[in-house]
């Protein structure tokens, strides 16, 4: 027979094969914290390097929208004291609005100093026919901005970012340049704001492969070439992207994520430090291999507390889950009921005010039209007076069913109760004649109910439309207007004796 083994052997195997899991598994989640840390390293340089790169962009085209002006008012209106005058109030009041702007000029074509946007109304006499940017221009015809390698500036002493156009004679001969010069500063303090540890970096290069910018600041570094960088290399081959390099500023091995500015011939580039952003994982991962260890040294004496435990936590866990389904679904509730006016059925204000301004930012950003139906039933109070407040309710919930089989079924259109008798359709991609047909059609089918009303000259149950429709544009309009013009066309039609659509004129979407 067979000699059985004792509990002390299956007591240390139990013990030995637990200790053994636990400490592959920890090893395992120790492996997969560690390929987690380096995904959340792509995940922050690349939030970083988007963020510079639309703030980059953003703070040029600040400047070149200043100098595609000045270049417009000078090959205009000439180099005459009055337009040198006028350009000269022109560009003080650019610079004043435009924090990271240093300053804005105008050279002739021997580099001779215009006009700047100092507040002074005399001009040193300097010349900067000597700049990189002024014989760049010179020699080339190209109209577009052109974006040179930091200077200190003459005028201030501050390291500032050039970006210039050339300037034309009326005949295409070369006559100057217009500059506007960003204060690296302005980026400087964009880039502290940055959490990049201590030996974290950040820069802005030219598409030449030219240093513009980095932090931390080197002077020494600016104008300098990477041509020869993997960074560089890397942004040639593939446009964007991320991946570890290691630096030939400071020798820091990286995880760097580079990205183009998209309007103009230049990237940026965040990059975090390898041995930083591991750090915390290996502190995290000595404190888990000590708490294994100790936990299976204390393994015999709490294991059965230990199951206890996990078996209340379980239950509790349950319970939690249970309790969070059931306010999800009540709040799931709730949302819908919020959003939903509880006579008609419709959508309510809140939910068309919603659709609304994400329809209008919409349809601002792709320049497609956005239409807008005021619905009000004609002679409302007369009907709540003759047949009372409950059947004015019927009416309502009758008409408002019919509107909505009336109406389109596209994302982003909406039917809703605009405010008591009032009711309002928002079409979405819908021009003049479109929303106009859909007005009418929602008229006629009222009409064509036959629904009893003596108070209504009519005899019948009607209501009066008014459409408007907009093509809306930044700066220009604001979502208020549209519903004001359609409100307005509403008006028309019940001054023009109701039972009509009517569509909002042009100038109503102006005022």
């Amino acid at each position: 027979m067979p000699k059985r083994l004792s509990i002390t052997f299956w007591a240390t195997t139990f013990v030995i094969v637990v200790c053994a899991s636990l400490v592959a598994i920890d090893g395992w989640r120790s492996w997969n914290a560690r390929v987690q840390r380096l995904v959340d390293m792509e995940r922050v340089t690349s939030n970083l390097a988007r963020a510079m790169a639309q703030q980059a962009d953003d703070t040029i085209k600040a400047a070149d929208t200043s100098l595609t002006d000045i270049v417009e008012r000078l090959e205009t209106d000439g180099y005459g004291d009055a337009a040198v005058a006028r350009l000269h109030r022109l560009m003080v009041e650019q610079a004043v609005n435009l924090p990271q702007l240093s300053g804005l000029f105008a050279y002739d074509e021997t580099g001779r100093w215009l006009v700047n946007s100092r507040p002074e109304a005399q001009q040193p006499l300097l010349n900067n026919a000597d700049r990189e940017y002024f014989i760049y221009h010179q020699t080339h015809a190209g109209r577009g901005p052109h974006i040179g390698v930091p200077v200190r500036s003459r005028s201030t002493g501050q390291w500032i970012i050039p970006v210039s156009r050339r300037l034309n004679h009326a005949d295409g001969r070369f006559g100057g340049v217009a500059l506007a010069t960003i204060d690296v500063d302005y980026f400087h303090r964009f880039y502290q704001s940055f959490d990049i540890g201590r030996h974290g970096a950040v820069a802005l290069f030219s598409n030449d492969g030219v240093m513009l910018l980095r932090r931390p600041f080197n002077p020494d570094a600016v104008g300098a070439s990477v041509r020869k960088s993997p960074v560089y290399l890397h942004y040639l081959a593939h446009n964007s992207g991320s991946d570890f390099f290691r630096s030939g500023q400071d020798g820091q091995l990286r995880f760097n994520s580079y990205l183009p500015l998209q309007h103009y011939p230049l990237f940026v580039t965040a990059a975090l430090s390898k041995d930083e952003m591991l750090a915390e994982w290996r502190r995290d991962t000595w404190l888990h291999t000590l708490g294994v260890l100790l936990l299976a040294l204390l393994l015999g004496l709490f294991g059965k507390r230990l199951v206890d435990q996990i078996r209340l936590r379980v239950r509790a866990e349950a319970e939690l889950l249970q309790t969070r389904d059931a306010l999800e679904r009540l709040n799931s509730t709730l949302e819908r009921q919020a959003m939903q006016d509880g006579l008609t059925g419709l959508a309510n204000r809140r939910q068309l005010d919603v659709t609304l301004g994400n329809e209008f930012s919409r349809a601002m950003r792709h320049g497609e039209p956005l239409a807008f139906v005021m619905i009000d039933v004609d002679y409302f109070k007369q009907y709540n007076d003759r047949y009372g407040h409950g059947a004015g309710d019927d009416c309502l919930r009758a008409l408002s069913t019919l509107i909505r089989t009336l109406t389109p079924k596209r994302p982003g259109d909406v039917t809703a109760r605009y405010g008591g008798e009032e009711l309002a359709v928002l079409l979405p991609h819908t021009d003049v004649d479109g929303a106009h047909a859909v007005a009418e059609r929602i008229r006629a089918a009222i009409e064509a109910l036959a629904m009893p009303h003596s108070g209504s000259p009519l005899g019948v149950v009607t209501v009066s439309a008014g459409v408007a429709t907009i093509v809306p544009q930044r700066g220009v309009h604001l979502e208020g207007m549209l519903v004001a013009a359609a409100d307005k066309a509403l008006y028309a039609a019940k001054s023009a004796g109701r039972n009509r659509v009517c569509v909002a004129a042009e100038a109503a979407l102006h005022s």
